[in-house]
């Protein structure tokens, strides 16, 4: 296997460990947030697609965040999202997710989102040559090459399904692994 095929697949996996932790999840409590968590379900998912379709563009080549689909974001407008989109800035690094589940898409849009950004990275990383990989680019404050970044994204997504983890037990929800 290529280096790309083994990034992508990477990328692809971590859909599966976190798609495990959905289960129990429904429109009533997308939104919910548990005392001392940081996150709920619906802005994680919102959060790990901005990311991804971010780290996309820089597996890209380019180091200017390039237009999001309209179909699924709004970019820019501050606390704007709804049913079928998320904002931008609602659930961007340092947003503060809130329980109003008028600002964020369904559960199943969510989800369907989160998988785009999951196909638009590996797919990104497939096509990218060795070089575009090799590339550094700057990220947050700090150089990175390219091809750490995209297993930064597994990991940030590994991270959260912890986070998720977290939340089921606080919500009381049953296990997903026994």
């Amino acid at each position: 296997m290529s280096v790309q095929d083994v990034l992508a697949e990477a990328v692809t996996g971590s859909r599966m460990l976190l798609e495990r932790y959905l289960p129990g999840f429904d429109e009533s409590n997308r939104t919910t947030q548990a005392p001392n968590l940081p996150n709920h379900l619906i802005w994680t998912l919102g959060h790990l697609a901005l990311t991804m379709e971010r780290c996309a563009g820089r597996v890209k080549g380019s180091d200017v965040p390039k237009p999001l689909s309209e179909g699924s974001w709004v970019t820019g407008k501050g606390r704007s999202g709804d049913i079928m989109r998320f904002d931008t800035e609602s659930v961007a690094f340092k947003s503060t997710p809130l329980d109003e589940p008028s600002l964020y898409p369904s559960l199943a849009r969510g989800r369907e989102i989160f998988g785009e950004a999951i196909d638009a990275l590996s797919d990104a990383v497939r096509q990218a040559s060795d070089a575009a990989l090799m590339r550094s680019t700057k990220w947050g404050t700090q150089p990175i090459r390219v091809c750490d970044m995209v297993m930064r994204m597994v990991f940030h997504n590994g991270v959260h399904a912890g986070q998720i983890t977290d939340l089921r037990r606080a919500l009381r929800m049953p296990q997903v692994l026994s």
